[in-house]
């Protein structure tokens, strides 16, 4: 067995079967991610646009693509079409884009909306207000190809694990908080935790893990 099939079984015993594991293969080799495929491994997450795609066409087409990256409004056409899941859902404007490239192909798109938890100003998402906000218009049929499934949220890049770990509480607070809203929707993902936070994520409620030099080692 390779040491990337050996990696993604060690994480999968470590999290249950409750949680997703989604292996970040971006800037890796087709030849990678297909060790992980055959160790049984579907979801995969990607960062840019058009490496997703490349692979998506190049790759077995029962994989699950989650788009995990910042995603630009002109970029959003190239994956509707396929994606599994989109994370990364920080503006309205972004989500208008998404209802707009999935109505005119008639598919329901699954998305995650992004929340802005860390202290660096440099990583993306929605502060809490303009969470609920969408996330109200979502509900009351504004988008209506547009399947909300959760939040997704990163911690800041720190040592500090009583950081971490108050930040992903905090979007563990505002997730329960919208399953008590929106109990009729399929709300059921919190996308938190990488390779260097994702035993805290676990232990703070996260359902999907994203992690990439864990499984397949650093760059």
């Amino acid at each position: 067995m390779s040491t990337i099939a050996e990696n993604r079984n060690k994480i999968i015993s470590e999290i249950g079967p409750n949680v997703t594991l989604v292996a970040v293969s971006k800037f890796k080799t087709p030849a990678q991610i297909l060790e992980a495929y055959d160790a049984g491994h579907r979801d995969f997450g990607e960062n840019r646009v058009q490496e997703l795609v490349a692979k998506a066409e190049s790759l077995p087409k029962d994989i699950r693509w989650h788009m995990i990256g910042h995603l630009q409004t002109n970029k959003v056409k190239y994956i509707v079409p396929f994606v599994h899941l989109i994370h990364s859902i920080d503006s309205e404007k972004l989500l208008a884009e998404v209802q707009k490239q999935a109505a005119k192909i008639g598919r329901k798109t699954d998305v995650l909306l992004q929340i802005h938890i860390a202290a660096e100003e440099t990583k993306f998402g929605l502060y809490e207000e303009e969470c609920l906000v969408l996330a109200e218009k979502i509900r009351r049929g504004h988008f209506p190809n547009i399947r909300l499934r959760g939040l997704m949220g990163m911690a800041t890049n720190t040592d500090d694990t009583a950081r971490i770990r108050s930040e992903f509480q905090r979007l563990k607070s505002l997730f329960d908080r919208l399953s008590v809203l929106y109990p009729n929707q399929i709300f059921n993902t919190l996308s938190m935790g990488m390779s260097s936070d994702y035993t805290i994520a676990l232990e703070c409620g996260s359902t999907m893990i994203r992690v990439g030099s864990a499984i397949f080692g650093s760059r």
